[in-house]
């Protein structure tokens, strides 16, 4: 389907070929099945989850799919790349079929990466009410002033966006070392934000995305399937 809603009649036009007047008998006939219960109205809505069946022909049975992996430095992410291996590269060929990246990582960072093909439950997580919070270790050039604490709390105003960005917090680790975390994702944004004060980001790495972390038993480039509490806190 080109949307994740459609009605039932112009679904099942749009598959097989049958002129929409048709269909209102085919219905009546109770010839449709969706989600194994027998639908007979013609704008019933349904989704790119659902099973639909006209007789004996399975027009669509779509499973979601949930998943996470810990990029290394060097991936790009996105779906394919002419010049660099991508996430979906790394995963098993079976699960590769239309997923997309929820919040992407640059290709000299690493971390948590969210795929899925459930655009709503992908546009649910980043939208900017959602407010989800995203966790980063960061390694700097230089030690880390108070002023720079300061300012990712206040939020930075970028000209060139002409937006401020929401308040971060920036905890310190060490003199270089910081866990900084946002619930925005901006261009860049950690490595502006600590550029304006002449500090060199060196390393960038997600732990984690609202309450899913990840696991410490997933090594650089391995994946796995979100469980159901993962999948449903990240919904709600």
């Amino acid at each position: 389907m080109q949307s994740n809603k459609a009605r039932l009649d112009r679904f099942i036009s749009a598959k097989t070929g049958i002129c929409r007047g048709d269909l209102r008998l085919i219905l009546a006939q109770k010839r449709v099945r969706v989600d194994g219960e027998v639908v007979t109205t013609m704008n019933y809505v349904v989704n790119q989850f659902s099973r639909i069946e006209l007789d004996d022909q399975l027009l669509q049975d779509k499973q979601p799919r949930y998943l996470m992996l810990n990029k290394p430095v060097g991936v790009v992410s996105a779906t394919q790349d002419a010049q660099h291996k991508t996430v979906v590269d790394l995963l098993d060929p079976a699960l590769r079929e239309d997923l997309h990246i929820v919040g992407r990582l640059d290709l000299n960072s690493s971390g948590l990466v969210l795929l899925t093909n459930d655009g709503e439950w992908s546009r649910c997580l980043m939208a900017p009410e959602a407010k989800v919070a995203k966790v980063y270790e960061v390694q700097v050039e230089q030690p880390i002033s108070d002023d720079c604490i300061r300012a990712f709390a206040e939020g930075m105003y970028f000209a060139f966006e002409d937006l401020t960005t929401r308040p971060a917090r920036l905890e310190k680790m060490n003199d270089t070392l910081a866990k900084v975390t946002l619930t925005e994702g901006r261009y860049h944004q950690i490595k502006r934000m600590f550029g304006r004060f002449r500090n060199k980001v060196v390393a960038l790495h997600r732990v984690s995305v609202g309450p899913i972390r990840l696991d410490g038993a997933l090594a650089p480039g391995e994946s796995r399937a979100l469980t159901t509490d993962e999948v449903n806190c990240l919904n709600g």
